[in-house]
C-alpha cells in the first residue's frame, strides 16, 4: 500500500523529534544532534529531510542572517492522532474502539495515567 504524501518516514520523524525537543534550529544544530561527529553527507541528509518535511507542510523555514532556521509546524499530538486514525481506518474499519481497548488493556498504566483516562472519559460522556 502506498504512503499518503503527508505520511512521515522514520528518518523524518527523527528530525521532527529533534525540533520538538530543541525548538527552532538551523540545519547544523539538527545534523549535530542527529549525527554526532557526522560530516557533510549527514548535513546533506538532514537538509534533504527538512526539504521533504517543508514540502509536506510539517516544518517552516525562516531566514536568520545567512542561515535558515527550521521549526516544527505539526505538533507531536497531531501526528499521533493522524497515525492512530489511519491505523483504525486500515485495521478496524474506522472504529477506534478496538484500537483504544487494545492500547489500554495491554499498557501498564500508572495510577495517575488511569485517573487522567477516567477524567477524559467522564468529560467526553458529559458532552453527549
Amino acid at each position: 500500500m502506498a504512503r499518503r504524501p503527508q505520511d512521515v518516514t522514520h528518518a523524518e520523524r527523527e528530525v521532527l523529534r529533534a525540533l520538538w525537543e530543541r525548538g527552532p534550529a538551523p540545519i547544523r544544530t539538527l545534523a549535530d544532534a542527529l549525527y554526532p561527529g557526522g560530516g557533510a553527507s549527514e548535513y546533506a541528509t538532514v537538509q534533504k529531510l527538512l526539504e521533504r518535511l517543508e514540502a509536506k507542510g510539517h516544518v517552516a523555514r525562516r531566514a536568520e542572517g545567512r542561515q535558515n532556521v527550521f521549526s516544527a509546524r505539526v505538533r507531536r499530538e497531531q501526528l499521533v492522532a493522524r497515525r492512530l486514525r489511519d491505523t483504525a481506518d486500515e485495521l478496524c474499519d474506522g472504529s477506534l474502539t478496538p484500537l483504544l481497548t487494545q492500547l489500554v488493556s495491554t499498557a501498564r498504566l500508572s495510577r495517575e495515567e488511569l485517573l487522567e483516562l477516567r477524567r477524559l472519559v467522564d468529560r467526553l460522556a458529559r458532552k453527549e
